[in-house]
């Protein structure tokens, strides 16, 4: 029953011990989050700095793995240099040495006074006050855990079961590893299990090697918790968080062998046999740091080999930031770029279908159809991406620019439809079964073509700019190519009657090429519409009502 007690006692000591963890990390962040997140971001141009950031950071938060997991989202942005990164993880690891050392350095008499100062300021204050109060607080918790611990741990001295255990874990250092390597990865913190060692060194039933080696394994399990939680994570993050376990492992497989002699000659000089696992947790880390950090290149480098960039997907969306999505100028704007490369790639698909036109080469449509999918994709994309967008903060003329974008978005899909199921079609018909237009009829159509890219690019312009003359003379475009369409068929129809061998055998590719060009010239223009509109120079209807036609006879009778 006794052995009972003092099990659950132990277990609601470190209970304590990790909530107050979890308070110190979450009143930091509501007082500094967005300072410390800036100060971190921009604390990495020099090494020396990224050390420094790392250690401060991570005392600010009692947590590496949350400095770690910060670090490596702004690495997977871009903002940081994976070298700088690995440094920085290198001070976050002697900054969580440093809470330990601090923690267990006697001042547990603080605890009612910070538990006091900090429910005060928590109770009373609002924003970075409260924060502050409840990272007091959580310190408090912190320093009455320890003493807590103390109390826990003093029967284990009379305990014959637990003086068998601990002689077993003596004798066989890589299960006390493993063990306390489980430990910290169960509890997601190294420092919480240096606190239950040190209280455990305090109550004398651990050997000094056996104490290096749970430090050691502490240190080993506390790297893990970050690598799972960057799992779903783009490979760049994950290779920061795996690189600080590497050299973690790296130094534990070095120092294992010696666990003796080093706890040997840290227990000589006279530094406190209480205090072993904290001194023990410091070394390794200024050690580890000063052996890795003049290798943290090399270490970001062999990472990149173990975790290779994975195959980009074609034409992934650029633009489409979700954070953005709170500001809906700004995600409209993104939206914009994203659907104008929208654009350039269904240009591509239109230069590409007029090159292999010109030269009969089938080879040149080979990229047509993956263009095709990575346009549905892509405008798919804006489309939810356009939904998101906060619906409270976005006024009258952002609904209407939202709707545009998506407008235009659609309308392209439908332009890549209608060059692959019906440009590459009637082009690969043409090679395929050696047809040849007539001199006169493969002008008109190259000619077409032309006429259709510069509209596009045109569009691209107005879709941009929304200028007005530009849309005037698009619109203007429409009524051209219903010309080019109506010219070119009228003049193929006087080639048919003249009996032109070429143009009898083409016929049907002749009018079916003409059909699309002029479909896709109608969604280029579409981009027109809503500027023309909203200067009210587009009527609802082409219709001309009758009504509106004639005269009306006010002569009175």
């Amino acid at each position: 029953m006794q052995s009972v007690l003092v099990m659950i006692n132990l277990a609601g000591a470190v209970a304590l011990l990790l909530f107050g963890l979890s308070e110190v990390k979450q009143g930091v962040l509501q007082a500094f989050g967005g300072r410390l997140r800036a100060v971190l971001a921009a604390g990495t141009q020099q090494s020396w700095r990224a050390l420094l950031s790392g250690i401060g950071a991570t005392l600010a938060l009692q947590s590496s793995t949350a400095t770690g997991l910060m670090t490596a989202s702004f690495v997977e942005r871009g903002l940081v240099d994976p070298r700088m990164a690995q440094v920085v993880l290198l001070g976050a690891n002697i900054g969580t040495a440093l809470t330990a050392w601090i923690v267990a350095a006697g001042i547990e008499w603080l605890s009612p006074v910070l538990l006091l100062v900090g429910f005060a300021l928590r109770r009373n204050g609002v924003g970075p006050r409260q924060g502050a109060g409840i990272a007091l607080m959580g310190v408090g918790l912190l320093l009455l855990s320890l003493h807590l611990l103390s109390l826990a741990t003093e029967p284990m001295r009379a305990s014959p079961a637990l003086g068998a255990f601990i002689g077993l874990l003596d004798d066989a250092w890589p299960v006390a590893l493993l063990l306390s390597a489980a430990l910290a990865l169960a509890a997601a913190s190294s420092l919480a299990v240096v606190i239950l060692v040190t209280a455990l060194g305090a109550a004398g039933i651990l050997s000094d090697g056996l104490i290096v080696v749970l430090v050691l394994g502490a240190n080993l399990g506390g790297a893990i918790p970050p690598l799972l939680a960057t799992s779903r994570e783009p490979v760049a993050a994950r290779r920061v968080v795996l690189g600080n376990l590497v050299a973690r492992a790296c130094g534990v497989l070095a120092i294992l062998p010696l666990a003796d002699h080093v706890g040997a000659a840290l227990s000589g000089l006279g530094l406190g046999a209480a205090n072993l696992p904290v001194d023990v947790h410091l070394l390794f880390n200024l050690v580890l740091a000063l052996v890795f950090w003049p290798l943290a290149g090399p270490l970001a480098d062999q990472m990149r080999r173990l975790l290779p960039d994975a195959p980009q997907e074609r034409n992934a969306p650029k633009f489409l930031d979700p954070e953005e999505l709170s500001t809906p100028v700004v995600a409209l704007a993104s939206a914009t770029r994203e659907v104008l490369g929208v654009g350039d790639l269904v240009e591509t698909m239109l230069c590409d279908v007029q090159e292999a036109f010109r030269r009969r080469d089938l080879t040149l449509l080979r990229g047509i159809a993956p263009l095709e999918k990575d346009v549905d994709r892509l405008q798919q994309a804006v489309k939810i991406y356009i939904a998101q967008i906060a619906e409270g903060e976005a006024g009258d003329k952002a609904h209407g620019r939202s709707a545009e974008i998506v407008d235009y978005a659609i309308n392209l899909e439908h332009i890549g439809d209608i060059v692959e199921k019906g440009l590459v079609h009637e082009v690969h018909k043409m090679v395929s079964f050696d047809l040849w237009f007539s001199d006169e009829g493969f002008r008109e159509l190259d000619a077409f073509m032309d006429t259709t890219i510069e509209n596009l690019r045109m569009a691209q312009s107005i879709f941009v700019t929304r200028d007005l003359d530009l849309s005037r003379r698009l619109m203007d475009a429409k009524l051209t190519v219903r010309q080019i369409e109506k010219r070119s068929a009228a003049r193929h129809f006087q080639r048919l009657r003249e009996n032109k061998r070429a143009s009898i055998e083409t016929s049907s590719l002749h009018l079916d090429m003409l059909r699309d060009l002029k479909r896709i010239n109608a969604h280029i223009v579409s981009v027109a519409h809503p500027i023309m509109s909203a200067e009210g120079l587009l009527v609802e209807s082409r219709v001309r009502h009758e009504a509106s036609s004639r005269s009306v006879d006010t002569t009175p009778v």
